[in-house]
């Protein structure tokens, strides 16, 4: 199981598993949603979800704080024809987590692949990440696939590099 496991496993209920995890190092862990949209997406996310060109997706986007303090930007992209007309598409904080929803509207989590990368900051990330000039952000693309294989949501996750560790262990 890696660490990531309960960020692609439906939640029960309260609190969400950034927050979870934040109480389980003795932090708090909160999110800031900065937008919510139906957009056409950039090409790597178009290709991700498998969506064509002319086609929208909902983005929602996040700044992740532990203890107040900007750790990571979260930017999660979801089909329009899943999303539209749900929590996904409504500038509120979906309770249980998007996942959790995904599962009650029947597309449940099977499969994740994730990439992560290291790289300087764009000027943006780096003020809104509170980053002094020299220091990197690793970045994680995530896609989830349901069960019966649909890319069901793509995420860029841009966080500090600084204090993380990431640990994958994998079943075959």
């Amino acid at each position: 199981m890696s660490v990531s496991a309960p960020y692609v496993r439906p939640q029960a209920g309260e609190p969400d598993a950034w927050a979870q995890e934040a109480a389980q190092h003795g932090q708090a862990g909160t999110q800031l949603l900065r937008e919510v949209a139906e957009i056409e997406p950039p090409a790597h996310i178009a290709a991700a979800l498998g969506i064509q060109p002319g086609e929208t997706v909902i983005v929602r986007r996040r700044t992740m704080l532990l203890d107040g303090q900007p750790v990571e930007l979260t930017d999660s992209y979801y089909p329009a024809d899943i999303a539209r007309g749900t929590r996904l598409a409504e500038p509120r904080k979906v309770p249980g987590g998007a996942v959790r929803l995904l599962t009650e509207l029947g597309h449940t989590p099977g499969h994740a692949d994730e990439d992560v990368s290291a790289r300087e900051p764009t000027d943006r990330e780096r003020q809104m990440l509170h980053l002094p000039a020299g220091e990197w952000v690793l970045v994680l693309f995530r896609v989830l696939k349901s069960d019966a294989g649909r890319p069901i949501e793509a995420s860029m996750m841009t966080m500090l590099a600084r204090g993380r560790h990431l640990r994958y262990a994998l079943s075959l």
